[in-house]
């Protein structure tokens, strides 16, 4: 799919694996799932603009290159915590913004009880981190959150572990050029908007409720 980066490392689809396992506990889940979240930022982080700047070793004088912009990540409460503290030791100095939304399970419609954002995200570059990318309505409305604090969608990445073809073109007919970097596309969703064959809700698994 356009606009879909889908990350193949064997690492990566081995740990998805262990993820989708019903058997793999909460505290298995929490490691398995932050050490995916760190090989998958690689590709996610791939093509950040560089300035040259210079630099002196304690032989020599040189030149190197640093990020151009500010990275800011910002996690959908809750599962989204499974993959922030990996992504923080790669990317120390983030700052890290916080969207809390929950599922009305009867409409699925998304709902904010949290918002923690820089108020103007034009210079950032900006990560946004659930694992799950399912019926689209909460990262669609976390999107918009985005807009609103003044992100261009062309500096937003969405990270995500496992993602279903509906959540996916709902998210990009809404938000055009927006890149999504995911570890699987998965056949569908089901009648409660659960994507199958999934790994069931990363929430409840990563904390146990």
């Amino acid at each position: 799919m356009k606009g879909v980066t889908v990350i193949r490392h064997p690492l990566v689809q081995h740990n998805l694996t262990r993820l989708r396992d019903e058997r793999t506990e909460p505290h298995e889940f929490r490691q398995v799932l932050s050490e995916v979240a760190a090989l998958m930022i690689y590709e996610a982080t791939r093509d950040f603009g560089t300035e040259i700047v210079s630099v002196r070793t304690p032989l020599a004088q040189t030149t190197g290159r640093r990020l151009r912009r500010e990275v800011v990540l910002v996690p959908i409460l809750r599962a989204g915590l499974g993959m922030l503290e990996s992504i923080l030791q790669l990317i120390p100095r983030a700052r890290v913004g916080f969207i809390g939304l929950k599922r009305q399970e009867a409409t699925l419609a998304a709902q904010f009880y949290h918002k923690s954002l820089p108020e103007d995200l034009r210079a950032y570059e900006v990560l946004l981190i659930d694992p799950m990318l399912a019926t689209g309505g909460s990262l669609s409305a976390a999107l918009h959150l985005l807009k609103e604090h003044r992100a261009r969608i062309a500096q937003v990445r969405l990270v995500n572990l496992v993602a279903a073809p509906e959540g996916i073109r709902r998210v990009q007919k809404q938000f055009r050029g927006l890149r999504i970097f995911t570890a699987a596309v998965d056949a569908r969703l089901d009648q409660r908007g659960f994507i199958l064959p999934g790994l069931g809700d990363a929430g409840d698994r990563l904390f146990g409720i």
